[in-house]
Formats: structure tokens, sequence, C-alpha cells
């Protein structure tokens, strides 16, 4: 038996404990042999580390691929040039925030900014900026990276609210600046490759906080700081760190516990390319829609799913087809014209789309 990082299972290894979430209830159960979905559910759940058994069954041929949809997304002109641009961004956003921890440098949120919107460009809205993002996924979840992200996943899940500019700016801004505080966990801890002790994974959870006192002293806004302190929490009051629920929790901390748990389930891992979003969205629907606010998590997903409609679609049975409608009931589960008629996915519990084509 040993303990690995989340970011680290592969479909085959097999539990080696119960793995509950912070209210002590079951996610997954001993023994169960991991699929690239449950691998996902801890990703969710915020699982940091699980115990495995030490002889892992063999994962299934189906578990390693790399979709044609994403790769076509890679070769496009569109996508070469916000990889560059995205990368640019990221490094600047990475020299700044280490002036900031290792010189006192105050901290320059315009200068922060500029960077972020440029990479928003009307030039990257076709294919959708999640289609540039799910691209970029070879970059895993290092934390400068995936706060760009979750920058950008931002600023497009803050015009579907229909917010005004200057909220847009903060809801972008919060989201560039959620994780800033996991740069002063030591990486001794971080990049562990044994197991944490019980006091080495509570620091783990205390990024929250110490992105606060990193940034609280600067000219932020106070929602953006809670933004920052909060987005571990859920409205049911099972996050972290003060498990706050409902209207205590600030709303940009809301849209960027979303984001951010959307990023990270759509993130690639050595086995697989980036997940299907309509698995991310599944996952959200059984499971977590109690979690959000009922109007944030709503029109993040609606949207996201009508961003693919007439998207063409593989099955989980090798099926493909075309999404021709969206069940807003069921948005995981659309209805797919295919070679022989139309199919309503959420009529047939037993299919899934399994990947864009």
């Amino acid at each position: 038996m040993r303990r690995i990082n989340t970011s680290e299972l592969v479909p085959g290894m097999v539990t080696a404990e119960d793995i509950l979430n912070f209210n002590n209830q079951l996610i997954l159960p001993k023994g169960l042999v991991l699929t690239d979905k449950t691998i996902t559910k801890l990703a969710f759940y915020s699982v940091l580390q699980v115990r495995i058994e030490d002889d892992p069954a063999s994962p299934g041929d189906d578990t390693f691929f790399e979709p044609s949809y994403a790769e076509k997304i890679r070769r496009s002109p569109e996508f070469i040039q916000f990889k560059q641009e995205f990368e640019e961004d990221v490094d600047a956003f990475k020299d700044v925030m280490n002036d900031v921890i290792e010189k006192g440098t105050p901290l320059d949120v315009d200068k922060l900014m500029n960077h972020t919107l440029n990479i928003l460009e009307p030039s990257w809205t076709s294919p959708n900026v999640f289609d540039m993002l799910h691209g970029m996924r070879e970059y895993d979840d290092a934390t400068y990276v995936h706060c760009m992200n979750v920058a950008l996943i931002c600023n497009v899940f803050a015009r579907w609210l229909r917010l005004n500019e200057e909220e847009i700016r903060m809801a972008t801004i919060s989201g560039l600046l959620h994780d800033v505080g996991k740069t002063k966990i030591p990486d001794n801890i971080i990049k562990k490759p044994g197991k944490l002790t019980e006091i080495e994974y509570n620091i783990v959870k205390t990024h929250p906080q110490k992105g606060y006192r990193m940034l609280e002293t600067s000219p932020l806004p106070k929602s953006v700081l809670n933004a920052v302190l909060m987005h571990h929490e859920k409205c049911d009051g099972s996050g972290y760190p003060f498990g706050l629920k409902g209207d205590k929790i600030d709303p940009y901390a809301k849209m960027v516990a979303i984001a951010d748990i959307y990023d990270a389930m759509t993130s690639a891992r050595i086995y697989r390319g980036p997940l299907c979003p309509f698995k991310a969205i599944g996952l959200f629907e059984s499971e977590g829609l109690q979690k959000y606010d009922a109007r944030f998590i709503l029109t993040f997903l609606e949207n996201v799913v009508n961003s693919y409609l007439l998207n063409d679609v593989r099955l989980n049975n090798g099926v493909t087809g075309k999404i021709v409608f969206i069940n807003k009931e069921h948005l995981a589960s659309p209805t797919i014209k295919t070679s022989e008629g139309f199919l309503d996915l959420s009529e047939h519990p037993d299919l899934y789309i399994d990947d864009l084509i």
C-alpha cells in the first residue's frame, strides 16, 4: 500500500482505503479499480492524495487515446497564435508575482490585467477560448498556468452572466490570483513523492489563507481578496477553510470555485488527453449542483454545452453523430443525430459522450 498524489493516478490502480470527503461521506470505496471517471471525481472533490494497492490492475485499452478534436484545434493557426501569447503572458505573470513574493514589490494590478486580456483578442474566439485551453492541457495544472486558465474562464463566465465591465475585470483578476497562495507552500511538501503527514496535508490546505495574506495590503477590492480566501468553499458547507455556506461566500469566490473545478477536471494527465467537457458537465450535474450557487452553475454549464451545439461527437459505444439539441434538464445528455436517426441520450443512461471529434 502506498500514498500518491491524485494527479499521478492512472486507470487500473486500486484504492487501498475508503476515500471520504470533508464531511466523512464516502466518495470512493476501498478496493475500487480506478477509471478515468473515478479519478476525475477525486479532482472534483479536491482530494490531494490517496492510498492505493501496490499491484494495480491493468487499465483498459480505451483509456489511452489522443482526442482527434484536440489535435485539430492544436493544428489551427488560431491556436498557434494563442499558444505563443499564452506562454508569454504566463511568464510575465510569474515574473510579476515573483517580484511581489521575493522582493516585496507592490502588486501592479493593471499590468497583470493587461497581460491577461491580451490573450482574449477577438481572433481567439473561433474556436472558443475553452477549446484553446483544452489544447493547452499538456501543461497540466502548474500553479501559474492553472491561474491563467481560471482567469480566462472567469472572464468568459462573467460575460455569460451579463456582468458589467468592472465586474468582468474583478472576476478575471479573482481567477488570476486565486491560487497564488500555493507558491508559499514548501516544495518539499508540494512535490513530496511519499506519504504526506497529517500536518503536511493540512499545510497544503492553507493556501487560500496564505494567498489572502500575501495580497491583503495590495490595492485590490475586498471581493477579489475574498475570492482568493474562499474559492474552496461550497454552498452546502462542505468546503474549506471555514466551511461557509450559501450567502456567506462572496459571489466572486463562487464563480472562481466553478472555473477552478472545471479547469482541474479537464486538465491532462499522463495517461490521457484533455477530458471531454461533457464528462465534466455530467459530474457537475450528478454530484455538484447543490455545492454551487444555482444561478452561477446553471449559467456556466448551459453556456459550455451550447458552445458545442452542432459539434461532432463519439459516444462510449463507438457511435458517432452531431449534437442537434440541448436538453436543459440533462445538459450532459443532448440529442445526437446519428446515421440511424436521432438519439436522445437522456433516455439512455448507459450512453454518454466520450469524445469530441
